[in-house]
């Protein structure tokens, strides 16, 4: 099992009181796998693909990529698991505007330090993408699909098992929308786990699995 996410509860203090944004979840992935969480605004499924990636530490649970316990690293070894086991694509646009579309691309390979053809790498993803011919644009000259493309391409740019999205659809138009949606499906065909959190409906049908989060708990709507 790629991901085994077991007890996972995250509590916070609002107004000085307890409340749980996660509450006792479960959830196993396989390499391949494609799952789409949906819910409303507050509903608990940031917080949960945050506590996935490393990024936010859980009140209780269990949470295993690969056969390793992340919860068990140290401040530096999460950072290096993070950068080569897990893709992450966050709300918004977080392109650096300062940099050209290759480089925005390339720049976890070299925060990660890692040998090779890197150049390759990132043409053969923006070739994959259908925005090659974008490599030395600059984000301002970018619809906002072509920013998403790049967004995912530098997401996957050190072949990740599991890719998580925050609401990759959000502010798309429809079109956009289908385009992105089937990347993702070609993306978990290739053997990535795809894990996608949405408040937008008309997506469900692309996942192999969905559920459903309200009130940081977790369930299942597969039949």
């Amino acid at each position: 099992m790629l991901l085994e996410v077991s007890n996972l509860s995250k509590e916070y203090i609002r107004s000085n009181r307890p409340f749980f944004a996660v509450r006792d979840v479960h959830l196993k992935m396989k390499a391949g796998d494609f799952a789409i969480i949906i819910g409303r605004s507050g509903s608990g499924k940031s917080t949960l693909l945050n506590l996935i990636g490393g990024l936010v530490s859980p009140t209780v649970g269990q949470i295993s990529i690969d056969g390793c316990n992340i919860m068990s690293l140290k401040d530096r070894e999460l950072s290096a698991f993070r950068n080569s086991y897990i893709g992450y694509i966050p709300q918004g646009h977080s392109i650096l505007s300062n940099l050209s579309v290759l480089d925005n691309v390339r720049l976890p390979h070299y925060l990660q330090k890692r040998q090779g053809d890197v150049d390759k790498r990132a043409l053969s993803l923006l070739e994959q993408f259908g925005i090659a011919h974008l490599a030395n644009a600059y984000p301002q000259q970018l619809s906002g699909g072509e920013l998403r493309r790049v967004t995912i391409a530098r997401a996957l740019m050190n072949k990740p098992k599991l890719l998580l999205a925050d609401e990759p659809t959000n502010d798309l138009d429809a079109q956009t929308t289908y385009e992105v949606m089937h990347l993702f499906s070609e993306i978990a065909n290739e053997g990535t786990a795809v894990l996608l959190v949405t408040h937008d409906l008309s997506t469900i049908h692309y996942g192999k699995h969905v559920y459903r989060m309200d009130n940081g708990e977790l369930k299942s709507l597969n039949t």
